[in-house]
């Protein structure tokens, strides 16, 4: 019996598996778990169901064509073929194709990149631009053969002819469309007042493009505001919830660019009949007014106001000359009454009933007979004039002695 090693033995299980018609081409469903997604690019996982697990790996090639990202928990059918990795002794199936199971890869994707934006904010009511009212220029990146520019340029022109218009011939499907789409967006970005960006309706596929991530975005980066105009009434894509505004069509979009020229007309003849009846109003309130101005009297007789004013002056000047004449008459008889009072306390009145003053030879006053001697110098002053003495004779009065 020939005794063989491991890996020859593990060689040889691989040998018998992949020379299985069934096993070399086989579509499984199952859970993900254990998911890593490696720097080199191949994605590990392992598939399970309730009765059982197998190993999977799929390689970055293959793995660089999903558009969705795979996560534990998911449901997912792949295709692949069944091997065994000699190394482990353990069979696996290397994955060539994955896709969700019941849901379409498309929509898990669309699904997955919405939430991640819609984290970010770029979903943010806040974020949107206003699109402006009356715009000058408009760029629209849409492809140049399709109904949706055709829709957009008969609806500008017919509702305002006045904007000038230019296109950005994009694809709007296949390969390469998103990167179009992104130039079509980096060419008008700051140049014109409003871009619109969109297609006519059709599939998820065909619409694929405007839930690129590249796409997203560089709507939310841009300085002009962006319109979005992808598909029909009930279709939404990523573009969409990015965008400054979102219309449910091409046409759509061309309405909310600009406004209407008919409606304008319309308003500017309502606010030329209203400033019209305002300026008549205006004038009749002035009419009025300088006819009351003209009945006044002091345009009739400029010399009455005068009149008035100078009555006025002469009755204020009777009324001051008799308030001064009052007060004088009042200030005579106070300094009468003062004088008299002044008069009867004068000693000039004393000496004229009899009394007298003595001095001194220096001036002073004399007030005790015990300051002379015979001899002495003396002035007495009276009524009508002035003694100039000398004593003779110093007699104190006994009562003044006794002091």
């Amino acid at each position: 019996m020939d005794v063989l090693t491991i890996t020859e033995l593990n060689l040889y299980i691989k040998n018998l598996i992949e020379r299985d018609g069934l096993l070399s081409r086989v579509t499984v469903k199952g859970e993900i778990s254990n998911f890593k997604h490696h720097s080199s690019g191949h994605l590990y996982l392992s598939l399970k169901d309730d009765g059982g697990v197998i190993r999977a790996v799929m390689f970055r090639f293959a793995a660089q064509k999903l558009v969705f990202r795979p996560e534990n928990g998911m449901q997912v059918v792949v295709t692949g073929k069944v091997s065994l990795y000699e190394r482990d002794g353990q069979y696996q199936i290397y994955i060539d194709e994955m896709m969700p199971d019941g849901v379409g890869a498309l929509y898990v994707a669309y699904e997955q990149l919405k939430a991640k934006l819609q984290a970010e904010g770029l979903f943010a009511p806040e974020q949107k631009k206003p699109i402006p009212r009356y715009p000058e220029t408009i760029g629209i990146v849409t492809s140049p053969t399709g109904a949706a520019i055709r829709d957009i340029l008969n609806v500008l022109k017919r509702r305002f002819p006045y904007t000038r218009i230019y296109l950005y011939p994009a694809l709007v499907q296949g390969e390469g469309a998103a990167q179009s789409i992104v130039k079509g967006l980096r060419f008008f970005d700051g140049k014109v007042d409003t871009v619109i960006t969109g297609r006519g309706g059709g599939s998820i596929e065909d619409l694929w493009a405007f839930n690129e991530e590249v796409v997203a975005r560089q709507i939310a980066s841009m300085v002009t505001p962006v319109i979005s105009a992808v598909g029909h009434e009930t279709d939404f894509t990523i573009a969409d919830f990015v965008a400054d505004r979102r219309v449910p069509t091409p046409s759509a979009a061309a309405e909310i660019a600009v406004p209407s020229a008919a409606d304008m007309k319309k308003f500017l003849k309502m606010v030329d009949g209203r400033l019209y009846s305002a300026l008549i109003g205006t004038l009749e309130k002035s009419r009025k007014a300088y006819s009351l101005l003209s009945q006044k009297e002091v345009l009739k007789n400029p010399m009455a106001v005068y009149n008035v004013k100078r009555l006025q002056i002469d009755s204020y000047g009777m009324k001051l000359e008799h308030l001064y004449r009052t007060k004088l008459q009042w200030g005579k008889e106070q300094f009468v009454k003062n004088v008299s009072k002044l008069d009867a306390l004068s000693p000039l009145k004393i000496l004229q009933r009899g009394y007298s003053v003595a001095e001194d030879a220096t001036g002073n006053p004399v007030t005790s007979v015990k300051k002379f001697q015979a001899g002495d110098r003396l002035f007495v002053t009276m009524a009508d004039g002035k003694l100039d003495c000398e004593v003779c004779e110093v007699n104190i009065s006994q009562q003044a002695g006794e002091e």
